[in-house]
């Protein structure tokens, strides 16, 4: 029998192995679409538009539905979306398609973590960053798959058709479990608006969440395409950017709750930013393929929690629902992660692909300023009732 935060933990896991397969052929998908490395970006970008309006105008919609029937049609229905991908072949149709998976991950991410935040209320333990960790672990273990997939010249269209059904096996079976956590007390009676818009409050917390984000993206959405550009790596290689990138992210956020119920949020996200500003300064100087390997791995490890760190203080403020807060923080953040790809491809397009590393480094450096929004140690449990 499954535990409550097990089944959340599958739900992150199932949508990181869906986009991580396709985000992992995205040397291939450009090929396909005979794009260059800007309008590739400028096709990813639909993915942006559909989570920000997701984001916006889902959050009562799933308060209605349910966490339970909330994760079937977003875990399933992205993955099917995505599996459809490659056999569209034009770019204004896989634009369509990223559309019609981003209105779905918007409001997967309000699900998902408004429920691990409850969940985490009732244990009096930290989970928020666990539940990100096998988001990670995902990205992680399809990156892993991917690289060897790519090597054996396996096709785009059977490598996302595999992956579906494995999704749709597993998850089928984690979701049919899953069941409403109670609402925290303090945030019962919170005022609803009927739209979730970022507040005043919110701003640092959604300053630190671009910063983890973009840096997430950098390494998730780019990492194989500035290995082949930049080294001439073969595929296997090539793909490793991103598998150490993952790897390292995903056990980070596994086992960073006990460090952050220990030292604190605020001294662990800052912490974690220096360590992804020295990762983004290793591949922009990189004069080996390893050096580049080394600088993805510290960038992985560096934004590893800090979106879930900002998440839990987002999820925690008694200014309204954690529902709307969640989903205005991840209106701001959530939708980097998808922007990064055309903003970061317009720079590698007109700049170089390593200038477009570098231009991650400011906004961390700024992010280091607004950890202070952050708790200076974990709340929890009967803490937050007190």
């Amino acid at each position: 029998m499954l535990a409550p935060q097990h089944r959340i933990y599958a739900c992150f896991f199932l949508f990181a192995v869906s986009l991580g397969a396709l985000l992992a052929r995205m040397p291939d998908l450009q090929v396909a679409l005979g794009v260059n490395k800007s309008e590739l970006g400028l096709t990813l970008i639909g993915m942006s538009i559909g989570a920000l309006i997701s984001l916006t105008f889902s959050s009562h919609l799933i308060a209605r539905l349910g966490a339970r029937t909330t994760a079937f049609i977003t875990v399933l229905g992205i993955s099917a979306i995505l599996a459809l991908i490659p056999w569209l072949g034009a770019a204004p149709a896989v634009f369509a398609a990223f559309f019609c998976a981003g209105l779905l991950a918007g409001a997967l991410e309000i699900n998902l973590n408004v429920e691990i935040d409850r969940i985490e209320a009732q244990a009096g333990h930290g989970m928020m960053n666990r539940a990100h960790g096998f988001w990670s672990l995902g990205f992680f273990v399809t990156a892993l798959i991917a690289s060897g997939i790519r090597q054996a010249d396996i096709s785009m269209q059977t490598h996302m058709a595999v992956t579906v059904a494995i999704v749709f096996v597993i998850g089928g079976f984690v979701i049919t479990g899953i069941r409403n956590a109670p609402a925290r007390e303090l945030q019962e009676d919170a005022a609803a608006p009927l739209f979730a818009v970022p507040t005043m409050g919110l701003l640092p917390l959604c300053i630190i969440g671009v910063a983890a984000f973009l840096v997430e993206g950098a390494g998730i959405d780019w990492s194989a395409i500035y290995m082949r550009d930049v080294f001439a790596v073969e595929p296997f290689i090539g793909g490793l950017g991103l598998t150490l990138f993952t790897f390292f992210m995903a056990m980070m956020r596994l086992f960073a709750d006990p460090v952050v119920d220990r030292f604190g949020a605020r001294n662990v996200a800052a912490g974690l930013l220096l360590l992804a500003a020295f990762g983004l300064a290793a591949v922009w100087l990189a004069p080996h393929a390893y050096i580049a390997l080394f600088g993805f791995a510290a960038m992985g490890a560096g934004c590893s929690a800090v979106y879930p760190l900002a998440v839990s203080a987002a999820a925690q403020r008694t200014d309204r629902a954690s529902h709307l807060n969640v989903a205005a923080l991840g209106q701001v953040t959530f939708i980097v992660f998808f922007l990064a790809p055309p903003l970061l491809g317009f720079v590698a397009e007109h700049a170089g692909i390593r200038i477009s590393y570098l231009v991650c480094l400011p906004l961390i450096v700024y992010a280091l300023f607004c950890v202070k929004a952050l708790a200076p140690r974990r709340l929890v449990g009967r803490e937050l009732a007190a």
